[in-house]
């Protein structure tokens, strides 16, 4: 079997995350994510890990040095990753899966789900600085951003789409049976 490559696209809060843990978990798989360079990068210059911040030192970095200077990072990465199944998380704009598109075995995934399960999953999780204290106006707001739409853009390119309505274990069932189709196809 050759290696079998998961891009993971959604809006916050929809399950990324779940997906994510759960094939790292039961196949070993390293998961690449988009980011872990911009906490990395906050984390060496001591500067809190807001999304607010994440966002800002993507730009930065993608207005300084190309819009796709974090993908060629992560291709790379994934390239060399000697797993049999491997994942990406955090992809969010065109420019992030265009190096990855071209890896053999990959396949963009689309994890969906209503934006107030999405709200109370955020509030019950926070993964940054302040999301315990985002109201659900402002967590609305926060998707009218260019990242965000352009997000929509990569999600209708998905080769999966996964809604998570559901209970975490209806996500990991779908999750399971899309690896198995994969996995027989490449046999």
């Amino acid at each position: 079997m050759g290696k079998i490559i998961f891009g993971f696209v959604g809006e916050i809060a929809s399950g990324k995350g779940t997906a994510v843990k759960y094939i790292e978990d039961k196949y070993g798989a390293k998961s690449h994510r988009f980011s872990d360079i911009l906490r990395d990068l906050l984390n060496r210059l001591e500067i809190d890990k807001t999304r607010e911040n994440l966002q800002d030192i993507s730009t930065l970095i993608r207005e300084k040095f190309g819009q796709d200077a974090l993908a060629k990072v992560i291709a790379g990465d994934v390239s060399k990753d000697a797993g049999e199944v491997v994942v990406v998380d955090g992809i969010r704009l065109k420019e992030d899966i265009e190096y990855l598109k071209k890896l053999p075995n990959f396949y963009l995934v689309h994890i969906y789900a209503d934006p107030e399960l999405r709200y109370k999953r955020l509030l019950d999780r926070v993964e940054n600085i302040g999301e315990d204290k985002i109201s659900y106006e402002e967590f609305q707001k926060s998707q009218e951003n260019e990242c965000e739409i352009q997000l929509q853009e990569v999600s209708e390119q998905a080769d999966i789409k996964i809604d998570n309505n559901g209970t975490p274990e209806e996500l990991i069932e779908k999750i399971e049976r899309y690896i198995q189709e994969k996995i027989r196809e490449l046999d």
